[in-house]
């Protein structure tokens, strides 16, 4: 099959400037629904990717999200949430953006152009073939990640994709392409909309089922989150209420005296058990 570049194509919709707001959100949202559709598809291909992560994070591997632009924002995005959720380091799960933090909040002109870039600063990370790079392109062209992606499969390092074009110029680098086809953008070529949607659900399902197959969740709680404020100590100290049938004194108690759900819980087990 010859390379496709849809979400390039004209929107399936027109005269948008002539439309009531209502009609608007309701065509978007139309749009929307079809993201779960393509995602669901490419779950064999995101299921071989963090099988893959899985086995090199518990020898030591790290995983680095690479991308430009909304796809690069969005890489950085889940890799920022791993400490907080899960306990992790920070230094487990990393976002490379092109243009460097700055393009986070403004456009870095023709960063994305870059061929070298992207693996000179995986380079400045000493990524090793214990790691798994992920390359994030809507288009399935920008050259930061192709290049990045080229030298580090060079380098034997297993390689992901993530692109909302068939068989793009990024699928053809990674060792594994997650490819989830939304169709045209509402307002054409605005990949920050469904592509980026899709994007942002599938780096979801990669960072969470990566986590939990880790050991970081336990039932279906965040027993390892930090505890950066007062929701989150709530929230702690009702799972160890609800674990261990204490009062939410003495599980708040717990809670701040050990630093998480998880070193909580297990220390009063530890204790129950010296007791017995």
């Amino acid at each position: 099959m010859s390379f496709q570049k849809i979400t390039e194509q004209e929107s399936l919709y027109h005269d948008l400037e002539k439309k009531s707001v209502h009609e608007l959100l309701t065509e978007i949202n139309r749009e929307d629904q079809k993201v779960a559709l393509a995602v669901q598809r490419v779950i064999p291909q995101i299921e071989k990717l963090v099988t893959g992560i899985v086995e090199r994070m518990k020898q030591g591997g790290r995983l680095f999200y690479l991308g430009a632009g909304t796809s690069g924002r969005l890489g950085v995005l889940d890799a920022s949430e791993i400490p907080p959720t899960y306990g992790m380091p920070n230094t487990y799960v990393i976002g490379l953006i092109a243009g460097g933090d700055s393009a986070l909040r403004n456009p870095v002109e023709a960063a994305e152009d870059d061929a070298l870039k992207g693996w000179q600063e995986l380079c400045e990370h000493h990524v090793s073939s214990r790691d798994v790079v992920v390359g994030i392109a809507a288009s399935g062209t920008t050259p930061y990640v192709i290049g990045a992606l080229h030298q580090a499969r060079q380098a034997g390092i297993l390689t992901g994709a993530i692109a909302c074009n068939p068989d793009s110029p990024v699928a053809a680098e990674a060792d594994i392409a997650i490819e989830p086809i939304v169709g045209p953008e509402y307002v054409t070529g605005s990949t920050r909309m469904k592509s980026g949607t899709a994007q942002k659900m599938v780096l979801n399902m990669i960072s969470t089922a990566t986590m939990i197959q880790l050991g970081r969740v336990k039932n279906n709680r965040m027993v390892n989150m930090q505890l950066t404020n007062q929701k989150l100590v709530d929230r702690g100290t009702r799972m160890i209420m609800d674990e261990l049938g204490l009062d939410y004194d003495t599980a708040l108690h717990l809670l701040q005296l050990h630093g998480s759900v998880r070193e909580a819980v297990d220390s009063y087990h530890r204790e129950w058990r010296l007791n017995q």
